[in-house]
């Protein structure tokens, strides 16, 4: 049996070398108790005003209320009285549920534009090293983006690596809605790319707006990519537990639920978004038509029965994703189960041809977001289902099924 020397003198020099790591984790990336520990968040500062506040010479609703009378508050109000709550509390408003999805829109912009001031002075803060000075940088230029002219921010917050969500049409007039839930690696920055444009939530949700559009011309889409959780960073313990799921799936509920009108909505699952996806399962609204799955590592559950959703659940695996490597088991809390893509899960295994690996599934021209487009618009009965077979489609027509909110 090998020995292993447990003297005190070893253990000083393990708690040494571990300070050490972090000391130089703190230095190289500049984002030192200067940004993440002296300061609160802004969100919550934002909803803490909310919290004491008054408009007309009344409290403002709790802003943790549910959507519905959240929703009958903001229709009381005047244009004037809306835009006043927006000025003064952009951050809480556009990131409260029930609050008109306009509405929101605008506060986010202002919210954008303060964080971004917010990051213009850190570019030039001497507190700060070069990398954290960079990492400002980036920071504004991403607000700057989300900003443009004609884009539809429906939640952001700039704490940590940041939240953030888009949307892609009209939402409030949408005949279906789709939402993408990414996976490992998805924040702020990340939200959308040049290089490898469709692996992002930003390309991912373009793309499958595209295919829906093309897919149902007659047939009213909205498309939101949804970075509104904190994903893992990268292939670690994060990742292999169901933990940042189980507080992602907390607020992907509070989304859907929120989400206006009663159109039926379908949730696009990438990777370990297929996880917050599964843990979400049984508390979605019956709105939900149908959870989509593509190169996930597991749903939590044995079987898609023990979902426990009436949502229709569809999977799909690229031959080239290494994903197909992964272990499906959970022990001890680590693993995601059994796989979805497998016969005895019980899901409808879609065709995923000429997807381009693990991060390939919304390439356009691909069947693989194809699939997701049909589903999309509810005609299940034009998806293409894997190795040329028609088990997929066994009992579906191209009726849309509408739920109820």
């Amino acid at each position: 049996m090998t020995s292993f020397d447990t003297s005190p003198q070893l253990n000083v020099w393990r708690a040494l070398l571990a300070l050490a790591v972090v000391f130089v984790m703190l230095a190289t990336t500049g984002w030192t108790a200067l940004r993440n520990q002296r300061t609160t968040p802004a969100l919550q500062v934002s909803l803490a005003a909310w919290d004491k506040g008054r408009i007309a010479g009344r409290d403002l609703p709790s802003p943790d209320s549910e959507p519905a009378l959240l929703a009958r508050f903001f229709a009381t109000l005047t244009n004037e009285q809306s835009a006043a709550l927006v000025r003064r509390y952009p951050l809480a408003v556009g990131n409260m549920n029930g609050a008109p999805v306009k509405l929101r829109y605008r506060a986010n912009r202002v919210a954008l534009l303060q964080a971004r001031k917010v990051e213009r002075e850190r570019m030039h803060d001497r507190r700060l090293t070069r990398a954290g000075q960079a990492e400002a940088g980036r920071r504004m230029e991403r607000y700057e983006a989300l900003m443009s002219p004609g884009r539809h921010i429906l939640a952001f917050d700039p704490a940590g690596s940041g939240r953030v969500a888009e949307v892609f049409g009209d939402l409030d007039r949408a005949q279906r809605i789709s939402v993408v839930v990414p996976g490992v690696d998805t924040d702020l920055l990340t939200f959308q790319r040049s290089y490898r444009k469709y692996s992002a939530p930003v390309g991912m949700a373009q793309s499958l707006y595209a295919a829906e559009r093309t897919a149902s011309p007659v047939t009213r889409t909205a498309v939101i990519a949804w970075a509104d959780y904190t994903a893992p960073g990268g292939l670690g313990i994060e990742s292999a537990s169901a933990a940042r799921a189980a507080r992602g799936a907390v607020r992907l509920n509070a989304l859907v639920r929120a989400l206006p009108g009663s159109s039926p909505v379908s949730l696009f699952c990438h990777s370990y978004g297929s996880v917050v996806c599964g843990v979400a399962a049984d508390e979605l609204p019956d709105r939900v038509a149908d959870i989509a799955v593509a190169g996930s590592p597991g749903m939590r559950v044995a079987h898609v029965s023990h979902l426990g959703t009436s949502a229709r659940v569809w999977a799909m695996r690229d031959a080239g994703d290494w994903i197909a490597d992964v272990p499906n088991l959970e022990l001890g809390g680590l693993g995601h189960g059994a796989d979805p893509v497998a016969e005895g899960f019980g899901a409808r295994v879609l065709s995923a041809r000429d997807a381009e690996g693990h991060s390939g599934y919304f390439e356009p021209g691909t069947d693989s977001v194809r699939n997701f487009a049909e589903i999309g618009v509810g005609q299940y009965a034009s998806v293409q289902c894997a190795e040329d077979g028609e088990d997929c489609r066994e009992g579906l027509s191209a009726t849309t099924k509408v739920g109820r909110a």
